[in-house]
């Protein structure tokens, strides 16, 4: 039929957004996120967010780019096309991301708007990324940007729990890459990576487009349901949720012996002293502490205390006098 997804806004994004979907449906929302409203809970630690942005954005640049297979005859100038148009379309949906920020929170921006702003727009210009001039690509981006930054709270208003917004960054951000090669695309010379046909707004008319919206569609039904079989039948022989004592512990620590410093930590593991085993926890070193520095903190402290009443019982004795 003819359908094209260069570097995977179809195969590999809208997929996994698919299976993470259906993920989040079959594990359900965890421990109370809904009882206090819709409205997104903050970020654990924004700059580690922001860092893997950064890693995924420069990683992005060699899978596109990598998409020709080669750099002979005119696949070198395509492979440099792809770079071009994925920067574009990341400062398309970088500058959409940060006024809908704006617009939504009254001129204040919000970190994670941003961070899914700008990936939603490199999934988007993903499936086409050698087919677009650098405006097209600009404005891909920018509408990748807004579709994936509205459909967060949307998912949240229907109360599916999706941590990480992975149904939104690559599921919505993978159908609009995939409809918007049916759109814009040119067709490559001497590559004929489109078939010879071109985007509506190229004169080529609905048969690209049509193509490419089938494709989405049989995409989301595949991605679906195989992962809610695969889960259904995984849940009969190990259950994919946690109990409920090792999602408010948190699995870092449950899973992984990994205890962080956060007051909640210490509270849940006093609360389920009497239910479960948490010895092992118990003893662990939160995260970031030294065990010989809380000492010898310990000690500066008592010094310092000792050296506060001397000054107080000498201030005392002065004013006796």
């Amino acid at each position: 039929m003819g359908a094209v997804d260069i570097a995977g806004s179809g195969a590999v994004h809208l997929l996994g957004g698919s299976a993470a979907l259906a993920s989040a449906l079959m594990l359900g929302p965890r421990l109370g996120r809904y009882d206090h409203g819709q409205g997104p809970l903050p970020l654990g630690n924004p700059v580690n967010a922001v860092m893997g942005l950064f890693v995924l954005w420069w990683g992005w640049l060699a899978f596109n780019s990598g998409s020709t297979y080669g750099l002979s005859g005119a696949k070198w100038h395509y492979a440099a096309q792809a770079a071009v148009t994925t920067m574009m379309s990341s400062f398309g949906g970088g500058t959409a991301s940060i006024l809908f920020s704006m617009a939504k929170l009254g001129g204040r921006i919000d970190a994670l708007d941003i961070i899914n702003g700008i990936l939603g727009s490199l999934v988007a210009v993903t499936a086409g990324c050698y087919l677009y001039q650098g405006w097209e690509a600009l404005v891909i981006g920018a509408v990748g940007a807004v579709l994936v930054c509205s459909a967060m709270p949307l998912i949240d208003l229907i109360k599916i729990d999706d941590p990480v917004g992975a149904s939104a960054v690559h599921g919505v951000g993978g159908i609009w890459g995939i409809i918007a090669v049916g759109i814009f695309a040119q067709n490559p010379l001497p590559l004929n990576t489109t078939s010879g046909r071109s985007g509506l707004v190229k004169g080529g008319g609905w048969y690209l487009l049509g193509v490419q919206s089938l494709t989405a569609v049989c995409i989301i039904i595949w991605g679906v349901s195989t992962t809610i079989f695969l889960l259904w039948f995984i849940n009969k022989i190990i259950p994919i949720r946690m109990d409920v004592h090792e999602e408010l512990l948190g699995a870092d620590i449950t899973e992984h012996l990994v205890r962080h410093s956060r007051v909640g930590v210490s509270r849940a593991l006093s609360a389920f002293r009497n239910v479960c085993d948490m010895k092992k926890a118990e003893n662990l070193n939160p995260v970031g502490t030294n065990p010989g520095h809380e000492k010898h903190l310990f000690i500066v402290r008592c010094h310092n205390d000792q050296r506060t009443n001397f000054k107080t019982k000498e201030s005392q004795k002065e004013e006796e006098w």
